[in-house]
């Protein structure tokens, strides 16, 4: 018996679709790599970003949260703006869980007493109105939330910046 049987050679069973430049290359481009400037740029930006939480107090945490949600609500803006829908799904993504895992996380409703409580709802109230402009493409809440958040975020710079200067 002969059990040396020709096989055929394999053969991929998914064609290649080439490079993926919709998640690495800003549309348009055909280089296949991005320059050493922008990935050193990058890098030199998480880096930056990675070491100012590391060191940073509760309420310098707080402020790189409202800064953070305050430019993915810009960003989000912008690409309803342009029409562009999946960086404004992914802008109000990103807003949504800085509000839910971050600000609103990060309250101590029993200690928090009243303010907490206030807080709470305006982040829940947020939340639900930038569902809204998502659901809908409408700019318009982006903006009301942009108008409640903003002044909140100064308060808390001011607070900062009184205690500095009482010490």
């Amino acid at each position: 018996m002969n059990f040396t049987r020709q096989m055929e050679p394999l053969m991929p069973t998914v064609r290649p679709l080439g490079a993926d430049t919709g998640r690495y290359q800003t549309q348009g481009t055909q280089a296949m790599f991005t320059s050493v400037n922008t990935r050193a740029a990058s890098t030199y930006k998480r880096v930056a970003v990675d070491t100012g939480v590391q060191t940073a107090d509760p309420h310098q945490l707080v402020s790189l949260l409202f800064e953070a949600l305050i430019q993915s609500l810009n960003l989000a803006r912008g690409a309803m703006e342009r029409r562009d829908v999946v960086s404004k799904g992914a802008a109000l993504g990103k807003a949504i869980r800085i509000m839910e895992e971050g600000l609103k996380a990060g309250l101590n409703l029993q200690e928090g007493g009243e303010l907490a409580a206030n807080l709470k709802g305006l982040y829940e109230y947020s939340v639900q109105r930038l569902t809204l402009a998502n659901l809908r493409n409408e700019v318009a809440p982006i903006h009301e939330v942009l108008n409640l958040i903003e002044p909140l975020a100064d308060s808390w710079k001011q607070i900062r910046a009184g205690a500095l200067q009482g010490a």
